[in-house]
């Protein structure tokens, strides 16, 4: 993860600022366990600020956190672990981890109320979500050529049918994913996949891909739906095609 970070965003190494051991030991105090790996390592590196990577509503500082339960916003449970705040008073649903779903030295991502209610599972890990948002707002989003759809298989694993054949076409993967997300990329193009966890939603899952031009999305389109066997359902073109 770190690597991606330093080679795809822009002076993040020197804008970036990790909490202190002192603020983590606080933040596994609350959490009542062991934190999951990769928070130890986000927090080292960016628990005091994220740097170009900070959202002007979404805080994931760790004296926020520290604020958050110290206030009564949020009681401690073990089970669910506040990771970052949100400022929106239109939208003020807050981001958790989820530590009955642990995974990859990772936990679920999912988004609720301060005081509980509803779950918005969002990834399976924190490290597809700031990997898959990374790629988008630092490649895809600035490629001339981009579009978006669905993408279904015959089984939950359908995705593991994408590696050989993206691998054949020149493609890397930049993070370890897990089965309802995957991101490859490679110089001239960018494909993101992924589904909500524990959605029921079936064997589909959305997709954004952005390259050059329609021509070249097209290609890796029909390599997809031809060698995977998976149904590639495009829904949108940006720009759009004539």
């Amino acid at each position: 993860m770190e690597s991606l970070l330093l080679r795809v965003v822009p002076g993040i190494a020197e804008q970036w600022k990790g909490s202190t051991p002192e603020e983590i030991a606080q933040i596994e105090q609350i959490a009542g366990r062991p934190l999951p790996p990769f928070y130890r390592w986000f927090l080292s590196r960016m628990g005091q600020s994220m740097g170009p990577l900070s959202s002007s509503t979404l805080d994931f500082s760790v004296q926020r956190i520290l604020d958050c339960y110290a206030e009564g916003l949020v009681e401690p449970d073990p089970r669910f672990l506040l990771i970052a705040y949100e400022s929106d008073e239109m939208m003020p649903l807050h981001l958790f981890y989820d530590f009955s779903a642990p995974a990859r030295g990772d936990a679920l991502v999912t988004k609720r109320d301060a005081q509980g209610g509803e779950l918005y599972d969002m990834f399976e890990t924190l490290r597809e979500k700031l990997a898959r948002g990374v790629l988008f707002s630092y490649r895809v989003s600035v490629m001339p050529q981009r579009c978006s759809g669905i993408l279904e298989g015959d089984d939950p694993d359908f995705l593991s049918r994408l590696d050989p054949v993206m691998s054949g076409f020149g493609f890397t993967q930049p993070v370890t994913t897990g089965r309802i997300c995957r991101l490859y990329e490679r110089p001239d193009a960018v494909m993101l996949c992924n589904g909500a966890p524990r959605a029921g939603v079936g064997n589909r899952v959305a997709f954004t891909l952005g390259g050059g031009n329609a021509e070249t999305l097209r290609r890796i389109l029909g390599v997809v739906s031809t060698e995977s066997s998976l149904n590639v359902l495009v829904r949108k073109w940006q720009p759009e095609l004539p």
